[in-house]
């Protein structure tokens, strides 16, 4: 079994304002540099042939490259308790067409509809047992963050496996943006 999601990595001096950005909420798990991406579609746990399918359904894809721009923070909560904080991206028409393609790309393969409701952003961290006093500080500090505009060339299918308590993400291959 494969645990799958398509995703966009991000260039490197990007990756390093968001470690800037890394700390200051105690019971934070900070992802590692080489964990931070651009969700696009998470697919989840798949056999090793509809993996197969899966690389050359997301081969298919074309869309022309264009510029994203992240901006600003916010936050995922389970009721009134804070979850996961991350980086958000300017409003891009670009990115959710080319996430409606990769969706269409899926479904031609008869995947499941993904039924959550895309919210671009960049997980920079989960949370445990926040203070709720120490995240808001942190969203306060963080609320006009912005870096890019950067490139988009390229998306790729990553696999995630278990390492402990954390997630490991190996890129599997890689699709260039083409019209």
């Amino acid at each position: 079994m494969y645990r799958l999601f398509a995703a966009l990595a991000l260039p490197e001096d990007i990756v390093l304002r968001l470690q800037g950005m890394c700390g200051g909420v105690p019971g934070a798990f900070w992802e590692t540099p080489e964990n931070l991406h651009l969700t696009l579609r998470f697919i989840g746990d798949v056999p090793g042939d509809v993996a197969e399918d899966i690389a050359y359904a997301l081969a298919s894809v074309r869309h022309e490259p264009f510029e994203l721009e992240l901006a600003g923070v916010g936050h995922f909560s389970t009721g009134p308790v804070v979850r996961v904080l991350w980086a958000g991206l300017r409003k891009s028409e670009a990115l959710l067409a080319l996430r409606a393609r990769i969706e269409a790309a899926l479904r031609r393969i008869d995947l499941a509809a993904d039924g959550r409701r895309f919210v671009p952003h960049v997980t920079l961290a989960k949370l445990a047992d926040p203070s709720v006093p120490k995240v808001q500080e942190w969203l306060a500090t963080h609320a006009l963050f912005k870096a890019g505009p950067f490139g988009v060339e390229r998306f790729a299918l990553y696999s995630s496996v278990r390492a402990g308590a954390a997630r490991v993400y190996e890129r599997e291959a890689d699709f260039l943006l083409r019209a």
